[in-house]
């Protein structure tokens, strides 16, 4: 049974329509206070982000996560579109960063939620569609749809 903090607070729809999705992983992100508050608040956006190695380590980069509002004090905020740390075990990281390099893959984010208090985000390796393959893959969409509602109708009778 879902525990009520397990909740999806952002999604990126749009990755899935630009890339082929390959591999996911759940990986942790290091947050500050006000940061962690404002995602509550379902005040994020992670459609223009993507992951990025430095150093052997995996950085979210372009996630905005606006400063809270009821914080009272402006200085004590945080910087809305600073890198966050992704946390995933050493070897997955190895194996991403491998893939990216190699196979000039992106890591891009899905969505972000809360899993028994503590801030996840979904995050996978994507191969970027070019334009006639966004159409094959809608066209694809809309021939599936079709056919179930062609079945659906057949069942009913």
């Amino acid at each position: 049974m879902a525990d009520e903090s397990d909740r999806t607070v952002a999604s990126n729809r749009r990755a899935r329509h630009e890339y082929d999705l390959l591999d996911s992983w759940e990986a942790g992100l290091v947050l500050r206070g006000s940061e962690v508050k404002s995602i509550r608040d379902a005040k994020v956006q992670i459609a223009e982000a993507f992951g990025r190695e430095d150093n052997g380590e995996l950085w979210l980069v372009g996630m905005h996560v606006p400063p809270y509002a009821m914080s009272g004090v402006e200085s004590m905020g945080h910087d809305p579109d600073r890198p966050r740390k992704l946390l995933l075990h050493r070897a997955e990281i190895r194996r991403i960063i491998e893939r990216m390099n190699l196979e000039g893959l992106t890591l891009v984010p899905l969505k972000l939620y809360f899993k028994g208090g503590n801030a996840k985000v979904e995050v996978a390796l994507a191969r970027g569609r070019k334009l006639h393959d966004k159409r094959q893959a809608l066209a694809r969409k809309e021939a599936d749809r079709e056919a179930d509602r062609a079945m659906g109708a057949v069942r009913r009778r």
